[in-house]
């Protein structure tokens, strides 16, 4: 395991308000652009939450009681996370997604438009809908949410089928197909999926219909082995090859696993120690810089590492999206952590191809924007 000084790549914890922020410095796709490429490198499609988020917790809220937190930032969340997280690392990532036409909703749309440059070409505000939020509430690296929404209108006439993209990243859910995912892998894009814990107890991969058009599925260590009955996450890993071309297994504080079934190639990163301050979206941080190599072409190892990076490096910093690293944050954590005498040789290897990828120097005229109590704080009159 390699340690990381808390400190190591953390940017400013203030927000920028009212100024867009600075497109990534770095895009990782640079030597692999054609005009005939797609206008988008990744698509996404679900929920926009506004999360809010108590940080300082000593330990989960006793009934009957009054907790103070030591720290709290809002930001907005649910796929906004996956959207953000790509963008930052240099992606072109268009997003479909309902908005409230609420106050909620209207720092939503800014903070990910102008804030993140994310495409909302597709999106929409919902007249008279109220934006879905989140109250997470983290302590001893753990987290409780509790959410309220209600599912917004159906869009008249339907929305147009996904635009071209290099890749899509999915949410399946058991036993409920999505028409998306078939039609964006019929026009050749890569889909990425996940998925949550499912609430019918039935964990049957037949369940899980569209996983026949992904390329790559990335659960958690007890859904793998629930979804094979396998006895260990290495062993599910594989067995979920039989079902789709590249398994990669989340281990937690043991890392991440992956199987390429076509090649039979595998990979195992362990993971990177750092002091975690809110772990809100970082299996989608995760997810995003794992799909950032893969684009890249990067070894099967390279990528777990990057993907494992870029969540040890969020879970540094308040709420879900506003907390992904972007290439200045990565550059700044692989500066400093070779100033460590006392790191493993061997663990560092791990992470050399960060040298050809981070400048040496990453200029940014303001830092990106991080998650503040208030929602619209320092906005001028």
């Amino acid at each position: 395991m390699i340690a990381s000084a808390a400190s190591a790549g953390k940017g400013p914890s203030s927000s920028v308000a009212g100024r867009p922020q600075s497109q990534a410095q770095v895009d990782p796709l640079a030597g692999l652009r054609r005009p005939t490429d797609p206008p988008w490198d990744v698509y996404l499609t679900g929920t926009v939450f506004l999360d809010i988020i108590f940080t300082g917790l000593d330990s989960a809220p006793v009934r009957g009681t009054e907790s103070w937190a030591r720290g709290m930032g809002s930001s907005p969340g649910g796929v906004a996370n996956m959207a953000t997280a790509l963008a930052r690392l240099g992606l072109r990532t268009a997003l479909a997604a309902a908005f409230g036409d609420d106050h909620y909703g209207e720092y939503c749309w800014d903070a990910l438009e102008q804030g993140e440059g994310i495409d909302l070409s597709a999106s929409r505000s919902v007249p008279g809908w109220h934006s879905p939020v989140t109250v997470s509430m983290a302590y001893e690296g753990e987290r409780t949410m509790v959410s309220h929404g209600h599912e917004p209108p159906p869009e008249k006439p339907a929305p147009e089928c996904p635009p071209r993209a290099r890749a899509a990243v999915a949410s399946l859910e058991p036993g409920r197909r999505a028409p998306w995912i078939a039609q964006a892998a019929a026009k050749g894009t890569r889909i990425f999926a996940d998925v949550g814990w499912d609430e019918t107890g039935a964990w049957d991969l037949a369940g899980l219909a569209d996983l026949e058009h992904c390329e790559a599925f990335l659960p958690n260590a007890e859904e793998a082995m629930r979804y094979t009955g396998a006895n260990c996450p290495r062993a599910a890993a594989h067995a979920l090859t039989e079902h789709v071309p590249l398994a990669v297994v989340t281990l937690g504080a043991e890392g991440a696993y992956a199987v390429d079934g076509r090649t039979g190639e595998t990979a195992s990163v362990p993971a990177i120690a750092v002091e975690a301050l809110d772990p809100t979206g970082a299996g989608d941080v995760f997810v995003a810089g794992f799909v950032t190599g893969t684009l890249a072409d990067w070894p099967l190892a390279d990528r777990l590492a990057f993907a494992g990076l870029t969540a040890a490096l969020s879970v540094q910093e308040f709420g879900g999206s506003l907390s992904a690293p972007g290439w200045a944050e990565i550059g700044a954590w692989w500066r400093e952590i070779q100033s460590y005498a006392d790191q493993d040789p061997a663990a560092l290897r791990r992470y050399a191809f960060l040298s050809d990828l981070v400048p040496t120097e990453l200029a940014r005229p303001w830092p990106l924007r991080r998650a503040v109590p208030t929602i619209g704080f320092g906005r001028s009159a």
